[in-house]
C-alpha cells in the first residue's frame, strides 16, 4: 500500500517537497490539483514505480534544477526510493489509468495503430497470459536477430564465390572428395563438346615402334667360320692377305673369278694381270678352297645382315619415327584436354643417339667380319653396351606406344560423347562443381557453416516459437471471449452509445494483436478503413476514454490478484460525457470494495466530491496540490468544505438569519432571496425554467397557463412569489442600481426570509 509521499525534489512543479510526509494515505484518496499543478507529474511517478522505467521520472525533471530528481515514498514494506537514477525496486501492484493507458492501448489522438492492438493484447492476457506472450515475443525478437545474423552472415559470403547460387543452395552443396578429379572430367567433357568437329577430325595413336638389334644371331654370323678349309691353306691365305693390305681379300676373290675364266693356248690358268702359267702356283689350290661356294655365301649372309640393318636402321626410318612421335606429342596435347592420356617423354635426341651407336658398332663389326669373313669375331662390349642402350630406349617406347593405345576405346568414347553433347548441361555441370570446390574452401567453408549454424538455430526458435503460440492459443480461447462480455458490460454500465464485437486475438510476425468491431446501431464498424466509418470518426473523444476506461476495469476483472492492487486513476472524467459522472463514480466504488487500495487524480471538484461522499469516513483522505511559489506543494484538503454548493451557502445563511439576526450579513441574506427562488424554479420546473431565464418571463407564462392542463404555478403562488420578488428585487443589481444603499429593517427581512423558505419547501 502507498502510505504517503514523504518527498518530491526536482520534479515537474514540485522543487522540494516534504509537507506530504504528514498527509497519510487511506484505502481511498482523493487528489485534487487544477490543470498544470502536478497530477500527471504524480501520475508519472506511480507508473514509474510500477514498471521500473526511470525514464518515466528523468523525462520530468524539473527545468532548471541543478540536481538530478529525487523521490521517497511511504510504502507498507517501508519506502520506495528514486535516487541516482532508478527505483531501489518496481512495485508491479500498481495498476494505473491515465493518458498514457489511454495513449497505449485505445488511441493516440484518433488513429489507432499495431502498437495499440499489440498493447490491448497484453492487457486483456493478464499477468499470467502476459508470461506467455512474453515468451512467445521472446521467440519472435531472437527470430528477428537470427533474421539479422544470417542477413549479415549471407552477406559475407561473397557473390563472385557463390557464382549468381543462392545462399541456401550454395552452402547446401554436398562435399566431394574427389572434386579436384570431377572437375577436370568435367572441363574436359565441357571442352570435348565445345570442340566436336576437331574431335571427329582427330585420329586415336598410333602404334610407336623401333626396329631391334639381335646380338645373339649377330655373334652367330660373327662367330662363323669355314670348318672344312685347311688350317694351313687358311693360315698362308690369311697371311698372304694380310700382306696385301686393306681390301686385299676382296680384291683376291675377285680375281679369283678372273682367273677361272683366264687360259693359255696349252688350256692352263693364267694369272689376269701378268698373263703367268698358275699351274705351277701352290696358292691357287688354297684360294679355290678359301674362295669356294661356302665363302662365298658367308660373305653373302655378312652383307645380307649388313644390307638389313642399314634397311631397318638407316635412311627414313629415323626421320619417320622422329615424326611418329612428334605426331603422338601433338595428339596426347590435344586429347589429354578431354581424357587422362600418359605423357609423351620420349628424348628422340637421346634415341637416335643411342639408335646410331648400336647401328653403327653392329655395321662396324659387320664390315670387319666382311673383310675378314674367316674370322672369328664377337661384337665387342662397347657395341653389346651400345645395343643394350637402344634397347633401354626401345623398351620405353614399347611401353609408351602401349599405354597410348590403351587409351583409344576412352578417346572413342569421348569422340561418341562430344558427338551427343549437351553444351548447357555440361557447363552447368562443372560450375556446380567448381561451385562445390569453392564451398568447401577456405575461408568460404566456415562462413558457410556459421550460415547454416545460424539457419540451424533459427529452425529450433521457430519451433519454439510455434510451442510457445499454440499454447498462448489454448490460452486466450477462454480469455479473449470473457474480456469482450466484461469490457461491454462497463460499456453498458457506462451509458455508453456502442459496444464492442469480434474480439479475437491475431498473429502477426511481431508476435500477437488483438482486433476488434465497434457496433453502433447494430452496424460494425471498422477500426481502420481509407474512406467510410471507422473508428476515427465515429467515436468522440468522450466515448475514446470511456471505451479506454472500460478496458481497464476489464482488465483489473481478469487479474487473479485483484485484492492485492493499488489503483490509480488520473483524470477520469477527461472528455467523459457529463452523463456519464455517476456511472463512473459507481464502477470506482465497486471496485474500491474489491482491490486493495483506490488513488484517484482528477481537477473536477464535483466528481471527487461524489466519490467522497458515501465512502467510509475512516478509509478516505483527500489531499490538494496547490500554488507556492513558482511551484507546487502538497496539503490536505477539507472536501465537505468544496463539496457544498453555493446554493448550499445561500440557504445555510438565509436560514441562520431566521435563527438569529447579525447586521453584518443581512445585506447578504437579502440578495440571496431571489437567487434560492431561481435556483428552486430551476430545479422545480427544468423545462419552462431553462438556464438564463429571468422570473419575470417565467411568472408571465405561468399566468397564461393558470386553469389550463399544462398549468405550471396556481394563481396563488405566482401572487407570492411576485410579492417576494417585490423586497427581493430592491437587493439585487439587475433591477435597483443602488441595491447596495437599499436599506434593510430586520422585521421586513425576517419575514420576507421565513415566506422563502417556506415556499420553496413546498412540493
Amino acid at each position: 500500500m502507498l502510505e504517503r509521499i514523504q518527498l518530491l525534489r526536482n520534479m515537474g512543479q514540485f522543487d522540494s517537497v516534504d509537507g506530504g510526509a504528514q498527509l497519510p494515505f487511506a484505502r481511498l484518496t482523493l487528489i485534487y490539483a487544477e490543470n498544470g499543478r502536478g497530477k500527471t507529474t504524480l501520475a508519472s511517478i506511480f507508473r514509474s514505480l510500477s514498471t521500473g522505467s526511470a525514464s518515466l521520472v528523468l523525462e520530468r525533471h524539473r527545468l532548471g534544477a541543478a540536481n538530478p530528481p529525487h523521490i521517497v515514498l511511504g510504502v507498507t514494506a517501508g519506502v520506495a526510493q528514486f535516487h541516482n537514477g532508478a527505483w531501489a525496486a518496481p512495485m508491479p501492484e500498481i495498476a494505473i489509468f491515465d493518458d498514457a493507458f489511454v495513449a497505449a492501448n485505445v488511441c493516440s489522438g484518433v488513429e489507432i495503430d499495431a502498437g495499440h492492438r499489440q498493447n490491448l493484447h497484453e492487457l486483456i492476457l493478464g499477468s499470467q497470459g502476459v508470461v506467455l506472450n512474453a515468451a512467445l515475443h521472446g521467440h519472435v525478437q531472437r527470430i528477428e536477430e537470427h533474421n539479422r545474423a544470417l542477413t549479415q552472415k549471407n552477406n559475407a559470403i561473397p557473390a563472385v564465390a557463390r557464382g549468381g547460387m543462392a545462399v541456401d543452395d550454395f552452402c547446401a552443396l554436398p562435399a566431394n572428395p574427389d572434386i579436384d578429379a570431377a572437375i577436370e572430367a568435367a572441363e574436359r567433357n565441357l571442352a570435348a563438346g565445345q570442340s566436336v568437329e576437331a574431335i571427329r577430325q582427330r585420329e586415336a595413336f598410333q602404334a610407336l615402334s623401333l626396329p631391334a638389334f639381335a646380338p645373339d644371331a649377330l655373334n652367330e654370323l660373327l662367330v662363323r667360320t669355314l670348318p672344312d678349309l685347311e688350317a694351313e691353306a687358311a693360315t698362308r691365305i690369311r697371311n698372304h692377305l694380310r700382306n696385301l693390305g686393306n681390301g686385299g681379300e676382296t680384291w683376291v676373290a675377285d680375281g679369283m673369278g678372273l682367273v677361272e675364266g683366264a687360259s693359255n693356248e696349252h688350256d692352263h690358268r693364267v694369272c689376269p694381270f701378268c698373263a703367268q702359267d698358275l699351274a705351277g702356283s701352290d696358292l691357287i689350290a688354297h684360294y679355290q678352297a678359301y674362295f669356294s661356294d661356302a665363302y662365298r655365301g658367308l660373305r653373302n649372309a655378312i652383307s645380307e645382315v649388313g644390307e638389313n640393318i642399314n634397311t631397318m636402321h638407316g635412311g627414313d626410318i629415323t626421320a619417320t619415327f622422329e615424326h611418329a612421335v612428334h605426331i603422338a606429342k601433338e595428339n596426347q596435347a590435344f586429347w589429354n584436354a578431354f581424357t587422362e592420356i600418359p605423357e609423351v617423354l620420349i628424348d628422340t635426341t637421346f634415341v637416335l643417339e643411342c639408335w646410331i651407336a648400336a647401328r653403327d658398332a653392329v655395321l662396324t663389326t659387320l664390315r670387319a667380319k666382311a673383310a675378314a669373313p674367316l674370322e672369328h669375331m664377337e661384337l665387342s662390349e662397347g657395341s653389346l653396351t651400345a645395343i643394350r642402350a637402344y634397347g633401354a630406349c626401345r623398351d620405353d617406347v614399347i611401353a609408351l606406344s602401349n599405354a597410348l593405345q590403351a587409351t583409344n576405346p576412352t578417346i572413342a568414347f569421348v569422340k561418341q560423347q562430344a558427338a551427343a553433347a549437351n553444351l548447357a548441361a555440361l557447363a552447368a555441370d562443372l560450375t556446380r562443381l567448381q561451385a562445390i570446390r569453392t564451398r568447401y574452401s577456405d575461408p568460404i567453408s566456415g562462413l558457410c557453416q556459421d550460415y547454416l549454424d545460424e539457419k540451424a538455430a533459427k529452425t529450433v526458435t521457430e519451433n519454439l516459437r510455434s510451442q510457445a503460440r499454440a499454447t498462448l492459443d489454448n490460452y486466450r480461447q477462454n480469455t479473449f471471449p470473457a474480456y469482450e462480455v466484461a469490457i461491454n458490460t462497463y460499456l453498458q454500465r457506462f451509458n455508453a452509445g456502442f459496444r464492442l464485437a469480434s474480439v479475437n486475438p491475431v498473429n502477426n510476425r511481431g508476435g500477437s494483436s488483438c482486433n476488434y468491431n465497434v457496433v453502433i446501431n447494430n452496424v460494425p464498424v471498422a477500426l481502420l478503413a481509407d474512406a467510410g466509418p471507422a473508428f476515427r470518426n465515429t467515436l468522440s473523444a468522450g466515448d475514446r476514454n470511456t471505451l479506454a476506461l472500460a478496458f481497464f476495469f476489464a482488465s483489473l476483472d481478469q487479474d487473479p490478484q485483484l485484492d492485492q492492487k493499488i489503483v490509480v486513476i488520473d483524470d477520469p472524467m477527461t472528455s467523459l460525457d457529463e452523463h456519464r459522472s455517476l456511472t463512473t463514480v459507481q464502477e470506482m466504488r465497486r471496485l474500491l470494495m474489491r482491490v486493495h487500495q483506490v488513488i484517484v487524480l482528477s481537477h473536477s471538484k464535483p466528481f471527487l466530491c461524489q466519490l467522497w461522499d458515501g465512502a467510509d469516513t475512516a478509509a478516505r483522505q483527500a489531499i490538494l496540490i496547490h500554488r507556492e511559489g513558482t511551484g507546487s506543494n502538497l496539503a490536505a484538503w477539507d472536501v465537505n468544505q468544496d463539496c457544498i454548493t453555493e446554493h448550499d451557502r445561500r440557504h445555510a445563511l438565509v436560514s441562520a438569519y431566521l435563527h438569529a439576526a447579525d447586521p453584518m450579513t443581512e445585506r447578504r441574506v437579502a440578495a440571496a432571496l431571489r437567487h434560492i427562488l431561481e435556483a428552486f424554479m430551476r430545479v422545480a420546473y427544468p423545462a419552462p425554467f431553462p438556464p438564463g431565464t429571468l422570473l419575470g418571463p417565467f411568472l408571465g407564462i405561468c399566468l397564461q397557463r393558470v386553469g389550463q392542463l399544462n398549468q405550471i404555478l396556481s394563481q396563488v403562488d405566482i401572487d407570492e412569489v411576485r410579492a417576494i420578488l417585490a423586497y427581493a428585487n430592491r437587493f439585487h443589481h439587475d433591477t435597483n442600481p443602488a441595491y447596495e444603499l437599499a436599506a434593510i429593517n430586520d422585521q421586513e427581512l425576517s419575514h420576507f426570509c421565513g415566506r422563502v423558505l417556506a415556499f420553496t419547501k413546498r412540493g
